[in-house]
């Protein structure tokens, strides 16, 4: 236990230190969506930290290090140069700087620093899995392998679609919905907490491993409730108002499902 929280308070202290590095850039950048790319960017570092300092069975805190490490350079390189470097601010980091008005700079470093604490308690799975003593793989090993290809796989076609939908002139001020964007208002979310559900089975058989439920827990409630769905559908609303109210009515939230047929206009 103690090994377990002398890796976690180190791997807080480095996050700590990346967020702060990230909340001094931010200023001349003007966009403090590079906290995304910083928060993207430690899970997998944390991950690889866990594998170097564990104690478990080597080929098993490699595997999940090297899954955390391709998953997550991915998207944070994919934030980074698709949403940060060369764009403006997201709406909804402009709706926070306009709701919090005053003391911005503090405001922002709790902001920044809250992720960098948010990336360790995701981390759970990595470490619980750097700590496992057990000499083979298992059950477990190879069905978050399997769970976490499909999510892989899914999260990765969605980004690229939305992309392609958004690099078109034509298709500036309309909603996406191509490919699994026809099946889920945000097929990336959804398949960006499967990976998590994929880490947390992959630990689930470790020593404690059933705390590892809270990271796929714990990413649902910031998707569904703080920074995911609710800012996004926002700012999808204020930039594009009734026809995105359209997609709304017909399109899955997360899960892809077939679209509903939407209601019938009112008589006049």
């Amino acid at each position: 236990m103690m090994a377990a929280l002398h890796l976690a308070l180190l791997a807080w202290i480095m996050a700590a230190c990346v967020m702060a590095l990230l909340w001094l850039i931010h200023f001349p950048m003007r966009n403090a969506a590079i906290v995304d790319f910083g928060w993207a960017l430690l899970l997998p570092t944390i991950a690889i930290l866990y594998a170097l300092a564990g104690t478990g069975y080597a080929p098993r805190l490699w595997l999940v290090a090297g899954m955390a490490g391709v998953w997550g350079y991915r998207l944070a390189f994919y934030l980074l140069f698709t949403r940060i470097i060369g764009h403006p601010e997201e709406g909804r980091y402009v709706e926070l700087r306009q709701s919090w008005k005053t003391n911005l700079p503090a405001k922002f470093f709790i902001f920044f620093q809250a992720q960098a604490l948010l990336d360790v308690l995701l981390s759970l799975p990595f470490l619980l899995a750097a700590l496992d003593p057990r000499p083979a793989l298992g059950w477990s090993d190879f069905s978050g392998v399997a769970i976490w290809s499909v999510a892989f796989a899914g999260e990765t076609a969605a980004d690229a679609q939305l992309t392609a939908f958004k690099s078109n002139p034509a298709n500036k001020g309309k909603t996406c919905r191509a490919g699994l964007w026809f099946y889920s208002r945000h097929p990336n979310y959804f398949f960006e907490w499967l990976i998590w559900v994929s880490y947390a089975i992959y630990a689930s058989a470790a020593p404690w491993g059933w705390l590892g439920l809270a990271s796929p827990a714990l990413m649902l409630f910031f998707l569904f409730r703080i920074t995911g769905i609710p800012a996004t559908e926002a700012q999808a609303l204020r930039s594009r108002g009734e026809e995105y109210r359209r997609y709304q009515e017909t399109t899955s939230a997360f899960v892809p499902w077939f679209p509903k047929k939407p209601h019938s206009a009112p008589a006049p």
